[in-house]
């Protein structure tokens, strides 16, 4: 089993002047404990799960760039876009970029957005659940099609209107940037994960074995090898003041693993302090390793 650090609260000591410096330190001290990717929240206020709106929130993909420059092997991705926030001709190029710039580590995570309050705060468009959707699938088939350096042909959809998807340079990462879909739902979501994606990010449910099934059928239906498809867990690391957690975390993770899933990704509790990542890099990384 793989590890992916997702780093979604930056109100840390020092406030604003330090931060740049702690993201560093905790990029790269994520990067030598062995996790497999990092990732960073596509929202431009904090969520309530996480913090009050007012707490400190950074812009996504320019907090990706700036991880590109501080770390050479980490994967990199938000988890996840909000289709809404971007067009997608804009967002394959931004994408394109961070691949291109970090050496080809680019991810795109992606999802239908959720968080109306942010978006009606800063103007940005929010949409009906449904054409969300509808805007999710055709950015999927536009990131693909910019990302086919065979075609620049125009893309004319519901939603979208493209007249050329030239995108020069190509991404580094062949066949492209991998694709992650965001969100647990059955109907919509599961099944854009069968026919587009490389990877999906479900909620740690009591459910998610069924989530599995779901996400099963639809690449029967989709005629897709569900096992090409790479499952991964949102997890909270906690590994407590001193490691007193360590060993429940590596059974519960060897239970993930059984279900089918190869990466656990997510939060790790006290993260400022950098011994919770050397924690994990010394005892939960090799432990984990051959699940």
């Amino acid at each position: 089993m793989k590890l992916g650090l997702h780093v979604p609260d930056f109100t840390w000591p020092g406030g604003a002047p330090e931060m740049r410096s702690m993201l560093g330190r905790i990029a790269q001290a994520a990067e030598e404990a062995g996790f497999d990717r990092m990732s960073v929240m596509d929202h431009v206020w904090q969520i309530r799960v996480v913090g009050p709106p007012e707490h400190e929130m950074l812009e996504a993909y320019t907090t990706l760039g700036f991880l590109a420059g501080r770390t050479e092997r980490i994967d990199l991705m938000t988890l996840v876009t909000g289709v809404v926030y971007r067009e997608p001709g804009l967002l394959a190029k931004i994408v394109t970029t961070l691949d291109v710039l970090s050496g080809g580590r680019a991810w795109l995570g992606i999802g239908a957005a959720w968080n109306e309050e942010e978006a009606r705060g800063l103007g940005l468009p929010f949409p009906p659940t449904a054409e969300r959707f509808e805007r999710l699938e055709e950015a999927l088939q536009i990131c693909l099609q910019m990302w086919d350096d065979t075609t620049d042909a125009p893309y004319h959809g519901k939603h979208y209107h493209l007249e050329r998807t030239l995108n020069v340079p190509p991404p580094l990462r062949r066949p492209h940037p991998p694709i992650l879909i965001g969100g647990s739902g059955e109907r919509k979501t599961l099944r854009l994960v069968a026919k587009y994606a490389q990877a999906c990010n479900l909620f740690s449910t009591p459910d998610l074995a069924h989530k599995l099934d779901v996400l099963r059928a639809h690449c029967e239906r989709e005629g897709r090898d569900y096992d090409e498809i790479q499952k991964t867990v949102l997890f909270n690391f906690d590994v407590g003041a001193r490691g007193e957690n360590v060993d429940r975390i590596i059974g519960e993770l060897h239970d993930l693993a059984a279900l089918g899933f190869e990466v656990a990704h997510g939060r790790v509790m006290d993260v400022s302090r950098i011994e919770p990542l050397e924690i994990i890099g010394r005892e939960i990384v090799p432990a984990v390793s051959g699940f």
